[in-house]
Order: structure tokens, then sequence, then C-alpha cells
């Protein structure tokens, strides 16, 4: 028998980007297909990671730079849960009084190539030596290096719509940046993909490609109504 929800109303914490903002309402559209009466009020919330947006994120030194505010408001009760990009949540520690409370089907978890719009090049084999590849991601950095040594990379923050309006300005100087395939999709802009990495070549984060919902781990309402994403 399914679950009943005892509350008519949850609050749902999100950070504030485009990308963020659909990936909540995909998963408030297949809750409502299993609690079509449940009401869910979106709350949206600027994290560390949004708010700086010079420093590049190994630099920080924070853990959960990206969910740490949204993780205070849970523990506050000012939400009821919030939706991650799971590659987002720090793999060995969450507070210890929250949960996952599900994990949902995983897309497209490798790594993709988006060249700037103003080059003619296709690929990163393409491009000529000492071009700049946009990235804050040590991970990535690390393992292209092994295969592209011609190449530069260079430091590039903010949301996906910020990244893409730096790549397609020629005076910051970025040739190319590297961002999930997962994201570019939910965005509806497979189009601008020049090329996805195989993970032979750069194995991807944890958790890519996953949304996962956090909540309080005594909230059994929410961790029961939540379960059937799993």
């Amino acid at each position: 028998m399914q679950y009943i929800p005892s509350r008519s109303n949850y609050k749902v914490g999100t950070r504030q980007s485009e990308l963020a903002l659909i990936q909540t309402e995909s998963v408030i559209g297949q809750l409502k297909k299993f609690y079509p009466h449940v009401e869910y009020e979106v709350i949206k919330i600027k994290t560390i990671g949004d708010k700086n947006l010079l420093t590049p994120l190994a630099n920080i030194g924070d853990k959960g730079l990206f969910t740490k505010e949204l993780e205070i408001e849970l523990d506050q009760k000012s939400i009821d849960f919030v939706i991650h990009s799971l590659k987002d949540v720090p793999s060995t520690t969450l507070p210890p009084n929250m949960v996952i409370g599900a994990i949902l089907e995983r897309a497209d978890p490798r790594d993709a190539v988006i060249i700037a719009p103003w080059r003619q090049e296709k690929s990163l084999h393409e491009l000529p030596a000492g071009s700049a590849i946009g990235t804050s991601s040590t991970r990535r950095i690390a393992q292209l290096k092994l295969s592209y040594p011609k190449l530069t990379f260079k430091n590039i923050r903010g949301n996906m719509n910020t990244r893409w309006e730096k790549l397609s300005n020629p005076e910051l100087g970025y040739d190319a940046m590297i961002a999930a395939v997962a994201g570019f999709q939910r965005l509806n802009w497979a189009d601008r993909i020049s090329e996805i990495i195989e993970p032979d070549r750069v194995l991807y984060a944890i958790g890519q490609g996953a949304l996962g919902i956090e909540c309080r781990h005594d909230d059994n309402d929410t961790i029961r109504m939540l379960s059937v994403l799993n």
C-alpha cells in the first residue's frame, strides 16, 4: 500500500541557479505523480560556492560548498528537504542529524567538452597548444593533463549560465570548458556539447549525474514520502 504523507505542504530547499531549479521542478513533478494532492513550496538559498565566484574551489577549503547553507536551513526546520546534485554532497560526511532520503535514477555521468562558440575546432585534440580550458575541478585537470599536455587550464566559476557567458566572450580567453553532460542535457543545451569524454580518459566524479535528496534523520514522514523516488 502506498504511503500517505501526514502533511499537505512541504518546503523544498534548492540553490538559485536555473539548473538547480530545473532539477527541483523535475523532482517535484515526480513526487506529484505519487502524491497529487500534496503541495511543494520551493525555497531558494544561496550557498558559499554561489557567492564566491573567483577563488578556485580547491582553494576555498571548505567541505559542503554547495550544501552547507541548505543544511543549516534544514536543521532549523525552515525547509523539509533539499535537492542536491549528488556530486556536490561531501562523499564521507553528512551532518549527524541528516540522511539522504532518496537518490534518483542517474543520468549520463560523463564529462563533456564545450568548445567556445567563436572557435572552429570540435574537440580537445584539435585545439592548438596553449589553448585555455576552463575548469575549477582538480580531478578533471589532473586527468586531462595526462592526455592533453599541450593545453593549459584556467579557473572558471559560476553556474552553468555564468560559465557559458564567460566561454562565449573571446576577451576572457577561454577556448573550451569542461562540464557534466547531465547538466547540459537538463538545460536542453546538448547541442552545445562538442565532445563527450569517455571514463577511460577522465573518470567522472562520485555521484555525477544523479540527484540526491537530503532530509532530517528523525523526519520519518518525509523519509517515507521520498522513498518512492529511490
